[in-house]
């Protein structure tokens, strides 16, 4: 046919639409300002429900454009402390100095903590954080930030969440959503109070059920009253002590 080409290079490729989650009953939807859910050849997305202070126990919805975000999110959801959380926030408009004209730019996260102090997250990997446009970027994205938007802001590198760290990560998460305040303090007690070293010592000295005691102590070490090694998949024969 004339004018046709079949030559696979020549033909525009076709903007693969975003995948819509249908909604879940007892769930609130996603809300961020832009939905990561299209196809990718490098980075795996990423979608959970969780439920925060701010939705009153209510489990949301939240879409993640890597696995790295995400392991930022959840590593926020262990702290007591935070209210609320958000991904894919609205675009702040800052003067890039580079491109010389104004530019977009979505953080990935914003962290609301129970005093109201509001933080807004960048997450890059290191061969990225590396290059210098990418340094001038953030400097123009940070320089441009108002306290309306956030109070601070920071970078977080996403080779810091090893393989090893998303896995204890989810685990831990998953476990502090089945709450057991009692047997978290009877461990705690028991860590401040006697000498072990590996977890299976910690669990054989205290007066509970070994998989309920394994439970607890895992969701010690996420609030960081226990050490562990984060880089290495947490189990009953991991090194464990009191953290500093």
């Amino acid at each position: 046919m004339p004018g046709r080409s079949d030559d696979p290079k020549k033909r525009k490729k076709r903007k693969e639409t975003a995948l819509e989650v249908a909604p879940i009953h007892g769930v609130l939807p996603y809300a961020g300002a832009r939905n990561p859910l299209t196809r990718s050849n490098t980075a795996r997305k990423v979608s959970f429900t969780a439920a925060t202070a701010a939705t009153a126990g209510v489990r949301q919805l939240y879409h993640f454009d890597s696995q790295a975000e995400s392991a930022v999110a959840l590593e926020a959801l262990l702290d007591p402390e935070l209210y609320r959380l958000e991904v894919q926030l609205p675009p702040i408009l800052f003067p890039c100095r580079r491109a010389k004209k104004e530019r977009e730019h979505y953080f990935d996260l914003r962290l609301t903590f129970r005093d109201g102090f509001r933080r807004a997250i960048y997450v890059r990997n290191g061969w990225s954080l590396g290059l210098q446009s990418t340094q001038d970027e953030i400097d123009d994205i940070f320089g441009s930030l108002t306290t309306d938007f956030a109070d601070d802001a920071i970078t977080v590198n996403a080779d810091d969440y090893t393989r090893a760290f998303r896995d204890n990560l989810r685990r831990i998460w998953y476990l502090n959503r089945q709450a057991d305040p009692a047997a978290d303090a009877h461990v705690e007690d028991v860590a401040r109070c006697t000498s072990y070293w590996l977890l299976q010592d910690l669990i054989a000295k205290c007066d509970l059920p070994p998989a309920q005691a394994w439970q607890s102590a895992m969701r010690l070490i996420g609030r960081r009253v226990l050490w562990a090694d984060w880089h290495a998949v947490i189990n009953v024969r991991s090194r464990v002590r009191l953290n500093a």
